[in-house]
């Protein structure tokens, strides 16, 4: 071996062995505060979790996949406000920028239930695993609170009588029942946001 390809060897050696520090070390810079998910109205087949994600590294993240046993699917979603009407999405990623964080709440990006296999209750909890681009996967505990232990979180502007269940999720969906419901989801984002 030439001293050029020796060099060129150790060189390619070390910038590996960099990347597998710096991919280590990003994981651990990832944090999740309180995530929950509300206790699910009759026998409705969707629910959603909340949570915020903190990024205490140097490098933009995001969530590009997350999974759960208590559904048939999970899925990212978001919700936007088009001409007055809230339409839910799913989407392919959820950006969590370098020094930042990203509120998943309703109303907003939240991680999508469809087909659960049993109804969420008050006081049980549940095994989520959040999957991201840089820092790979985050298992998370969710816990299920009641309308009450959530305040004025609990109303939704009307999203416990829907029947989530027999929405096509995998669509934009136009929620025509949740008329001023942009403001309801402002103020229980500012309540939770004083929870943590």
């Amino acid at each position: 071996m030439t001293l050029k390809a020796y060099a060129s060897t150790l060189a390619l050696g070390a910038a590996l062995l960099g990347a597998a520090f710096t991919t280590a070390a990003h994981a651990d810079d990832i944090m999740i505060v309180k995530p929950w998910a509300r206790a699910s109205a009759g026998m409705a087949h969707a629910g959603a979790a909340f949570m915020t994600i903190k990024n205490m590294s140097a490098a933009d993240d995001e969530v590009i996949a997350a999974k759960s046993d208590i559904a048939k699917k999970t899925e990212l979603h978001t919700h936007k406000m088009e001409n007055g009407i809230m339409k839910m999405r799913q989407v392919p990623n959820i950006p969590v920028p370098a020094h930042g964080e990203t509120d998943l709440k309703p109303g907003g990006y939240h991680i999508m239930f469809m087909g659960l296999k049993a109804p969420l209750k008050e006081g049980q909890h549940f095994a989520l695993t959040l999957e991201f681009k840089k820092a790979g996967e985050k298992k998370v505990t969710v816990d299920v609170l009641s309308p009450k232990s959530m305040g004025d979180m609990g109303d939704m502007g009307g999203m416990g009588d829907m029947k989530m269940g027999d929405m096509d999720h995998s669509k934009d969906m136009e929620h025509s029942k949740m008329d001023g419901m942009k403001q309801k989801m402002d103020d229980a984002s500012k309540k939770m946001n004083g929870m943590k």
